[in-house]
Formats: structure tokens, sequence, C-alpha cells
């Protein structure tokens, strides 16, 4: 058995994919570190399988833009549940961060509007570049087929706010 600070913690295979939108509906992408010419929306796996995904959009948001929507923050109220998940294989180049055997992740969808102009403050460490693109020319920009879905549904799900 491999002593505790050797063993491996494998990445949980649930998360939330954040679409950050202004009321121009504009969206925030951000190019990530770790890939060549891949942009995307805000993303990240659960910490904790008790994190409920609400928690986890509100960390990720934290953690990759600097802005806070936890609650009791000024934008809490505009983090929104699109109550949409997709489900897709894990790409290879990214497998060896889950457990043996797991292939497929559960990706749970949300949007949070912000204010235009306001500031994105990027984790270095994960990502290297922001945009804020019309929401459809960010469906084309986005690497992920599902990102780019959920840009594209930026329209019915904004319009639907705080309707469920």
């Amino acid at each position: 058995m491999a002593p505790f600070f050797m063993a491996k913690i494998f990445k949980i295979p649930q998360s939330v994919l954040i679409v950050i939108y202004t009321p121009a509906w504009d969206v925030l992408l951000i190019k990530r570190a770790d890939a060549l010419d891949f942009w995307q929306s805000v993303t990240g796996s659960k910490d904790a399988l008790e994190e409920s995904f609400l928690q986890t959009a509100s960390r990720e948001v934290l953690e990759e833009t600097g802005m806070d929507c936890r609650p009791g923050t000024a934008l809490a109220n505009e983090l929104q549940d699109w109550y949409l998940e997709n489900v897709y294989d894990i790409y290879p180049a990214w497998q060896h961060r889950y457990a043996p055997g797991v292939t497929r992740n559960t990706e749970h969808l949300f949007g949070l509007m912000v204010p235009e102009g306001t500031t994105v403050r990027l984790s270095p460490r994960e990502h290297t570049d922001s945009q804020w693109l019309p929401y459809r020319k960010a469906a084309q920009a986005c690497f992920s087929p599902s990102n780019a879905e959920a840009c594209l549904l930026l329209p019915k799900m904004a319009l639907t706010k705080g309707v469920v």
C-alpha cells in the first residue's frame, strides 16, 4: 500500500460548465494553459461528492475568473442553474485524471450574468487569456461541442431566467 502522500487523488466525474455573459449576451471565454488554442467557458469538477453543483459552480467561477458569486455576494442571484446536463466521453488526453474504468463525465450547466466591463482575473496556472464574444461567435470559438451548444442556448436560458 502506498503511503498517504503518494496516493493518487482522482477527479470526480461530475462537473459544471458556467456560461458567463453580459446583458448584451457577450460570453466570456478563457484559454486553457494546458492545451493549444482551447477556448472554453468556466468549467470544473466537484472537489467532493457531497459538494453541490451550485457550490462547485460558484467555487470554479471565483477560482478561474476572480468573480465572486457565492451566497451573500452581489452576483449570487445572477448564478442560475439551467437544469441541464451533458454526459460525454472523457477526452483521452485527460483520462489519466480519473479512476481506472471511469470513461464518462456528467456536466451540469449554469449561466452567470455579469455587468458589462466586469474585470476578469485569470488563474495563470489554468488559463492564459480571456475574451468576450457575442454568443454565436463564442460558440464557434469553443473547443468542446457541449460548450458550443451551451453558448447557443444562452438567449433561451437568459430569457427564462428565474422561470423553472
